[in-house]
This record gives C-alpha cells, sequence and structure tokens, in this order.
C-alpha cells in the first residue's frame, strides 16, 4: 500500500477543512402560542405540533387522568 512521500502543508490541510462549519439550527415560530421552536419538532412552551397537542409541559397534569 503505498504511503504520502511527503508531508502536507498547514495551508493544504485547512483548504481541506473550510467545508467543516458549525451550522446553526433553524428556529420557526410557533403557530398556537408564537415563541421560537425548531422546525418538525413540537413546542416545548406549549406541547403543540401539526395544531394538535401531542406534549404535556412539565408540572401539568394529563387530561381524564
Amino acid at each position: 500500500m503505498p504511503n504520502p512521500k511527503r508531508r502536507h502543508s498547514h495551508a493544504r490541510g485547512a483548504l481541506r477543512r473550510t467545508h467543516y462549519k458549525v451550522v446553526l439550527a433553524e428556529v420557526s415560530t410557533c403557530p398556537s402560542c408564537h415563541q421560537p421552536r425548531q422546525p418538525h419538532n413540537a413546542c416545548p412552551s406549549c406541547g403543540f405540533y401539526d395544531n394538535r397537542r401531542v406534549a404535556v409541559k412539565a408540572g401539568e397534569r394529563k387530561e381524564g387522568a
């Protein structure tokens, strides 16, 4: 198996790593409470997803229980 004959320079390694960057998370607003939330996730403040309640906030009791 061939091995590299010479070491790559710092600039060449840096050029290869230019695409390794941090991507910020997308943020949208909840249609029911208008708080920021991640898309395709239940709202952490009200628990709604797709205009229906899917999660119960901490400290709240579930209805009918």
